[in-house]
């Protein structure tokens, strides 16, 4: 190992962007904590005493390591401090079929709001600071669903509130609208730690949810922002760039069938602000559509 020296330091802005990609984003203390204190503050451990070798004659040879079986069973042995169960719960269809459950329950979208922060069954939750449920009008006539809440979302749990969130509102005011006239929500209510993709469990854990929360608010057109929305709410493995600027239909559980327009993520947008021309025909065909249903 190479010693770290004046002129040998680790590069600082390397390592912090190591912990960005691993997720490592946010400080858990207010304070940092010296290890190194608490490791020198610790009193010495005591070494073994050490057998006094008998006396006389030459010295005894070591005694053999190998004990019998019937040796181990006398000795007692020491049982490890149980560790605490984890509270995070990995995934699976018996969870799935929990959130399809309390999704059906749920009447009203407060109900459903009380029991998304109940739920414990999306290990999404545990490495997340605010359940993002939704923002804006929910008797809007139209309904805006994006993949999953980012950093700045989960700090304030509202959906689109970074920079994405100023585009969209922009966006919006474009085409005559804005929060208190539109509905906006995710298909992942809870940030994935470092904004990492969810995982395929993770989506259909919380499908059940925004398909319910759709069927509340029960709007006349639906804008899927990006293609994860597309993908899930649409049943369909096409890539964004085909989806987007052709209408489809999303069907509720109940068999309401809503105008749904794919369009592209605002975040995209600010990393391929080319394309925000395609975003903008995408949102005059929303906006022609919502005069023509009145």
């Amino acid at each position: 190992m190479t010693a770290v020296s004046r002129d040998n330091r680790p590069d600082i802005a390397e390592l912090l962007a190591f912990y960005a990609s691993a997720g490592v984003d946010e400080g858990l203390e207010d304070e940092p904590v010296n290890r190194f204190a608490e490791v020198a503050s610790k009193p010495p451990e005591q070494a073994p005493a050490t057998a006094t070798p008998p006396t006389g004659g030459s010295a005894a040879l070591p005694r053999s390591t190998s004990v019998s079986r019937a040796e181990m069973s006398e000795r007692p042995v020491a049982v490890p401090a149980r560790a605490q169960p984890a509270t995070a719960t990995v995934p699976d269809e018996a969870q799935a079929a929990l959130a399809r459950q309390l999704a059906t329950t749920a009447t009203t979208l407060d109900e459903l709001r009380q029991h998304m922060a109940a739920f414990d069954g999306c290990n999404l939750k545990f490495t997340a600071k605010n359940l993002v449920f939704a923002d804006g009008n929910p008797n809007a006539a139209v309904m805006l669903v994006g993949e999953a809440p980012g950093r700045d979302e989960d700090l304030e749990g509202l959906p689109f509130v970074g920079r994405s969130g100023r585009l969209l509102d922009r966006i919006l005011a474009a085409i005559g609208l804005d929060r208190t006239s539109a509905y906006i929500a995710n298909v992942i209510p809870w940030r994935p730690p470092g904004n990492r993709t969810p995982t395929p469990h993770e989506t259909e854990i919380c499908r059940p949810f925004i398909e319910r929360q759709i069927e509340l608010v029960n709007p006349k057109v639906l804008v899927n922002l990006g293609g994860p929305s597309a993908k899930t709410l649409l049943n369909t493995t096409e890539g964004i760039l085909r989806l987007r600027g052709n209408w489809r239909v999303h069907t509720t559980a109940s068999g309401v069938a809503i105008p749904a327009m794919p369009t592209l993520h605002p975040a995209y947008l600010l990393r391929t602000p080319a394309h925000k021309k395609l975003a903008w025909r995408d949102f005059l065909e929303v906006k022609t559509k919502l005069r023509a249903l009145g």
